[in-house]
């Protein structure tokens, strides 16, 4: 056999294989289904929401109406915080820590991202870098007060450390990061976040090779479920497709990521914390050369810090005593 004729079957086999092996994974590699995870969202059902404020709206570039929640500021008015909730959730799971942050001057905006609550069909978005284009849409919409802070908790710290890396970056003066997810490489991460999380990892790989070839008709299959109970499952979202995943969290190198903010920021968790390590965020900032505060309030589980007096009078203490970047972008020393 010529060598040329060898050498075009064997690329055609190694194809053909690597097709049979991608098709697999996006057929039969999605998550399973896991079992519930009470300690996440059972304290929730006990929340008073006597003063929820009702859902407002703002127009998204796309032209879709997406929801919010806002505070008014009680007393003197210090700045406002943009909310950002965790992974399955909406505005109305940080209604206590918005209450909070009310009562401590700052007007307060809580957010339904994109995909969760009564901003769009749940669990899935049209593209990845959607949900950064929202919040900018949010803030020319609303235009909160200044200083603007954007707080992120779970996979919603996350987020905000994305966007705070981004090149929207610096549109908010601070950061404050709530039991941030990081990365499921990072130190801080438990094995599937506790239990909090079904990944499917094959599918995922197979969809990132598919999307850095261009190909992105696949990106509507789910890749994570959360370990939510028949009750939570009918109000909550359950499940995300790869593009929500993609983009609800930090890019895949976080250590750039963390290394790029160049806002004051600071990261605030639970000492009991079930779904990462508290005591390893420390290490991870300073191994990215940043001096970011990292505040671990003791006593707190994962959704305890949202919850609990103490944690939530710990991340107002927090965002005080962050400072505020001057007219030109520089922190005062």
């Amino acid at each position: 056999m010529p060598l040329l004729l060898r050498l075009v079957l064997t690329t055609l086999v190694a194809a053909l294989i690597v097709a049979t092996l991608l098709s697999a994974a996006i057929a039969f590699g999605g998550p399973k289904v896991p079992a519930p995870m009470a300690s996440i969202h059972t304290p929730f059902k006990g929340m008073d929401l006597s003063a929820l404020p009702a859902l407002a709206e703002f127009r998204a570039r796309d032209g879709t109406q997406l929801a919010y929640r806002r505070y008014a500021a009680r007393g003197a008015q210090q700045g406002s915080v943009v909310l950002v909730h965790g992974s399955s959730a909406s505005s109305q799971s940080l209604h206590p820590l918005a209450m909070t942050l009310a009562a401590a001057g700052q007007e307060v905006f809580a957010l339904d991202m994109r995909g969760h609550g009564a901003s769009g069909p749940k669990g899935r978005i049209a593209y990845v870098g959607q949900l950064d284009h929202d919040i900018d849409d949010f803030l020319d919409a609303v235009r909160p007060a200044l200083p603007a802070s954007l707080m992120g908790f779970s996979s919603g710290g996350g987020f905000a450390l994305r966007y705070a890396s981004g090149p929207s970056g610096e549109r908010f003066q601070r950061y404050l990061l709530l039991a941030p997810f990081l990365s499921q490489d990072s130190p801080t991460q438990r094995p599937a976040s506790g239990g909090w999380v079904s990944v499917g990892v094959p599918r995922i790989v197979a969809l990132t090779v598919l999307n850095a070839l261009g190909v992105h008709r696949f990106n509507h299959l789910t890749v994570t479920r959360f370990a939510l109970d028949d009750d939570s499952r009918t109000r909550l979202t359950e499940a995300y497709d790869y593009n929500l995943a993609t983009n609800f969290r930090p890019r895949p190198d976080f250590m750039a990521e963390l290394r790029s903010v160049r806002r004051p920021t600071a990261i605030v968790v639970g000492a009991a914390d079930e779904a990462f390590h508290a005591d390893r965020f420390a290490a991870v900032v300073q191994a990215a050369a940043q001096t970011w505060p990292v505040r671990v309030v003791p006593g707190s589980g994962h959704i305890g810090l949202t919850l609990d007096d103490a944690a939530r009078q710990a991340i107002v203490e927090q965002l005080q005593a962050l400072p505020v970047p001057d007219q030109f972008g520089r922190a005062p020393s």
